[in-house]
C-alpha cells in the first residue's frame, strides 16, 4: 500500500502579473488581486493562499493548511508561514506606494507562537505597514486561525526602488 499523494494545480504567467504591478499603484494593484482583475502570482497558487482583502497599508491573506504544507514534525512548514507573511508586509508596503514605485524586502523576523494544523480551519495573514520613507519602509504581520489565536508575528524592513 503506498503512502504517496499526489498534486495537481496551475498558476498564471508572471510576465503580465509583474507588467500590472508596474502600471498600477500598489494600492490598485492588491485591489486587483482581491477582486480578480490582477490574477494571482505563481508563489500564491503553489501554496494555496489568496489576497482577501486590501486598503492603503493593510492586506490580508487567506490561506486553508493542507497536508502537502507539512514539515517532518506533522505541522505546517515555517516556510510555508513565512513566505504568506513576507507577502503579506509586503503588499501592505506596495499598498502605500505609487504607480512605478517598487520594494524589496531587506529583512524579516518571524516569531512562531503555536504550531499549525491542516485540521485548524483557515488561517488569515494581516500585514500592516508601519512607515514607507523615501528610501525603506517598515511593516509588521499577524497571523491567526479561525478562533482568532495569535499563530506567529513579523517584522519587516523594505527597501524602496524609485
Amino acid at each position: 500500500m503506498s503512502t504517496e499523494r499526489q498534486r495537481t494545480y496551475t498558476w498564471n504567467d508572471p510576465a503580465p502579473i509583474a507588467e500590472a504591478n508596474r502600471h498600477l499603484s500598489g494600492l490598485e494593484f492588491v485591489r486587483g488581486l482581491v477582486d480578480g482583475t490582477v490574477p494571482h502570482h505563481p508563489t500564491a497558487s503553489t501554496l494555496g493562499f489568496r489576497v482577501t482583502d486590501a486598503r492603503e497599508g493593510f492586506v490580508e491573506i487567506t490561506a486553508e493548511p493542507q497536508e502537502w504544507h507539512y514539515n517532518a514534525v506533522g505541522s505546517v512548514h515555517g516556510g510555508v508561514i513565512a513566505t504568506m507573511i513576507d507577502t503579506a508586509m509586503g503588499f501592505s508596503v506596495s499598498s502605500t506606494l505609487p504607480a512605478g514605485v517598487g520594494y524589496t524586502t531587506l529583512d524579516i523576523t518571524v516569531r512562531y507562537i503555536r504550531g499549525i494544523k491542516g485540521d485548524g480551519g483557515s488561517i488569515r495573514v494581516h500585514g500592516f505597514s508601519e512607515h514607507t520613507g523615501r528610501t525603506t519602509a517598515t511593516a509588521r504581520a499577524e497571523v491567526r486561525d479561525d478562533r482568532d489565536r495569535l499563530l506567529a508575528t513579523a517584522s519587516t524592513t523594505c527597501l524602496i526602488l524609485r
